[in-house]
């Protein structure tokens, strides 16, 4: 990576050594984006990359019996690897309850806030982190995020975790663990998976993820990344999305993309890179991004359905058994995990770890 300017050098200092974060840089008062955020003219999103009328399947869980529900859901993984569902069961109070708890973080004063920061947190259960992994990336990412590990060991730290959020974020875990198991009975019943066991589920979701996404106002949001495109690592992702939008989603066509419109209530589902591995490409794990907002800070919150740290992932017995050829090798979670985060985000590249 080239040498920085002396200028992004100060900027770096004060977001990422001395844990004030992106907001704490937009708390100055900042009225232009600095250099160290200035995406080159080639990664930024341009209007005329966006299709206009495009859009992710809505699909309504009402009947997760009911069997259009099931292939609605198979489909909408295989072909889009993305998809909002509404009438979920996880009542529309936690979720308004969740956004709020992260606004409430994220509005608390540097020296609260900074108590949580990488390095400084009364326990590595909960962390404070800004971009994604600032030290190997030329151009940050205009976000900050209170990152919560929520296996049932890791919930024994709740006594640590920041008490104007943790309520809220244990809450919306609970509630959402019922819609994460139906997904991933039906996905899997689509690769004909009979039942998942003790095991299985540990190789599924015995991992979980919950992130308060903040993503403060940028004077111009055209100029730089909330996130940069990538997939995620998970089996699946369940987001919550605030109603300022800004997420966009790879379409088919080349480098063209689809803004997820904000539904009140719905949870945007995305396959993530196990489930694709674990199908052996039937279903997809789709690039994705994040723009800021101009005018309002955009919060965001996403579970992480991710395996036990020593899970070891591969296509599934039941989709190689008619003898179609492996397309990827057997992987040890963690090792797929610690290479994702030792490099910015890169697309789809991380799944070349795992491909043979």
């Amino acid at each position: 990576m080239p040498p920085r300017n002396p200028n992004s050098e100060k900027i770096l200092d004060f977001v990422v050594n001395k844990g004030n974060g992106i907001k704490g840089l937009v708390d100055t008062g900042i009225e232009t984006v600095p250099d160290l955020y200035i995406l080159p003219i080639e990664e930024r999103l341009l209007p005329n990359n966006i299709l206009p009328y495009d859009s992710i399947p809505v699909i309504d869980v009402s009947n997760w019996d009911d069997p259009k529900v099931k292939e609605s859901i198979c489909d909408a993984a295989g072909q889009w690897g993305f998809f909002q569902i509404i009438n979920h069961g996880v009542p529309l109070h936690v979720l308004d309850a969740v956004k709020e708890a992260a606004h409430r973080f994220f509005g608390l004063p540097y020296e609260e806030r900074n108590k949580y920061w990488a390095g400084n947190s009364p326990t590595d259960t909960v962390t404070l982190k800004t971009s994604f992994v600032p030290q190997a990336e030329a151009v940050l990412e205009w976000k900050d995020y209170l990152s919560f590990r929520c296996s049932p060991r890791d919930l024994e730290s709740f006594p640590l975790w920041p008490p104007v959020c943790r309520d809220e974020v244990v809450e919306y875990m609970e509630s959402a663990k019922s819609v994460i198991r139906k997904l991933l009975e039906v996905l899997l019943e689509g690769l004909k998976v009979k039942q998942i066991d003790k095991a299985r589920e540990y190789t599924l979701m015995a991992s979980p993820i919950v992130n308060l996404m903040y993503y403060p106002h940028c004077p111009n949001p055209d100029l730089t990344a909330g996130v940069g495109p990538h997939s995620d690592i998970s089996t699946l992702t369940i987001l919550l999305q605030d109603d300022n939008g800004g997420l966009y989603v790879r379409a088919t066509e080349n480098d063209s993309w689809i803004h997820v419109l904000p539904i009140n209530g719905a949870l945007v589902i995305n396959i993530g890179d196990i489930l694709q591995i674990m199908s052996n490409d039937r279903y997809k794990s789709i690039e994705h991004r994040v723009v800021a907002n101009g005018s309002k800070d955009r919060v965001s919150v996403p579970i992480f359905v991710n395996p036990g740290p020593d899970a070891v992932f591969g296509p599934l017995p039941e989709v190689l058994e008619s003898g179609e050829e492996p397309l990827y090798k057997e992987v040890v979670f963690s090792d797929y995990f610690k290479y994702f985060f030792s490099k910015k985000h890169d697309g789809k590249k991380s799944m070349d770890f795992a491909r043979i």
